[in-house]
């Protein structure tokens, strides 16, 4: 029985064409950037390639990309670092319920340090509200860190009209990009974002790095101390053969965006196209419009999710419930409290499929119909 991996929102496979680009810098270029010999000096340039593709991904300059141990540090740099080192101007920070706990636990802990938090709600699709977020600017915010898509049901946030608010305030613009860098076209100059975080093992990449980019002129307290890595904003030896793949799966990624984006589509439709067809009772969560293509989760009303989990491994399919992250919490989904409150049944029965390289329609439509007859054989048991 051949596996069908459909959590690619978690993490996804690295790209044989990014492993076979990343050996020789193992091997053979395995200098320190920071070294003045041949071996840095040829170390440093391919650095400085991997900063420009990165850069040209979202229509950045070079020298405003951070390289980093991956989205979690991208995250905590731009939210502490900006904290920090604007702290004297405000102490005033926005961001919303349904955000990654990267953002989330640092903006908590922020708050420990005497600053004060503002988690906007959201609706029942997933969006926050452009009023509630102005009515919640005041003149102490310094930052508002709002996700571009949502990691567990894919809701696009109305990032432009945010980044169009926020032109005429002092507040810096935060996204936290992990799961839409790769998926939707960026352009960060033209819709106002001031930072932006990545991570590349959800774009084929490897695991263990990212990058943040900070708009010139920003200045961010460093969370370590060292050398003088990253123009002094994050020091440490660059993890040369990640970045190097990063940068690879980058230029792969924008080269194929949009059909990948076709194919999503196609993937959702064919999905729910089979659910609908079988009469089995569920439920979309996320907007139906304004969404990453690549996740959709779905709640199946009266089933235990924790069951078709376990059911749906058996029969070699990998799907999650939410982030990987919060894997083996008792806690709810955080996204789908936010959404519908701590009484929903959707809470306890939503299935998050996500899509991504190596799958096919044919493994779309396996998983489709496995789901179905999990749901009857899990009907029949109950007597329903």
């Amino acid at each position: 029985m051949d596996k069908i991996y459909l959590d690619h929102a978690a993490t996804s496979p690295v790209n044989p064409q990014v492993v076979d680009y990343m050996i020789p810098f193992m091997n053979d270029m395995f200098g320190n950037p920071s070294s003045i010999h041949s071996f840095g000096r040829d170390a440093r340039k391919a650095l400085d390639e991997a900063r420009e593709i990165a850069a040209h991904s979202i229509h950045a300059n070079p020298s405003e990309i951070i390289f980093t141990s991956g989205g979690t540090e991208a995250d905590n740099l731009a939210i502490l670092g900006v904290a920090m080192a604007y702290k004297k101007r405000g102490n005033h920070i926005i961001t919303t319920q349904a955000e990654h706990h990267a953002v989330l636990r640092t903006c908590q802990n922020l708050e420990k340090e005497g600053f004060e938090v503002t988690y906007l709600p959201i609706d029942e699709k997933g969006q926050i509200s452009i009023e509630t977020l102005e009515k919640a600017l005041t003149e102490k915010t310094i930052l508002v860190s709002i996700m571009y898509g949502n990691n567990e049901v894919g809701t696009l946030q109305p990032i432009p009209e945010i980044g169009k608010i926020l032109s005429s305030h002092q507040a810096f613009f935060h996204t936290d990009a992990v799961q839409a860098f790769g998926i939707e076209k960026m352009d960060v100059h033209k819709i106002g974002i001031d930072l932006l975080s990545t991570s590349s093992h959800k774009v084929n990449g490897p695991k263990g790095v990212g990058f943040l980019f900070a708009k010139k002129g920003i200045r961010l307290y460093s969370l370590l101390h060292g050398g003088e890595q990253e123009t002094k904003r994050r020091a440490g030896t660059e993890n040369l053969p990640a970045i190097i793949g990063f940068s690879k799966a980058i230029q792969i990624s924008q080269l194929n965006r949009v059909e990948k984006q076709t194919q999503y589509k196609q993937f959702k439709e064919t999905l729910l196209s089979i659910f609908e067809k079988s009469c089995i009772d569920f439920e979309v969560n996320g907007h139906p419009e304004e969404s990453l293509d690549h996740i959709v989760n779905i709640s199946f009303t009266g089933m235990n999710v924790e069951s078709m989990l376990v059911n749906l491994d058996l029969m070699g399919i990998a799907v999650s419930s939410g982030s990987a992250c919060t894997a083996g919490s008792v806690d709810p989904s955080h996204v789908l409290v936010a959404m519908y409150g701590n009484r929903s049944g959707r809470i306890s029965s939503s299935i998050r499929f996500s899509f991504g390289l190596g799958n096919t329609q044919e493994q779309i439509e396996r998983a489709g119909k496995e789901v179905v007859n999990i749901i009857e054989r899990m009907k029949k048991s109950k007597g329903i």
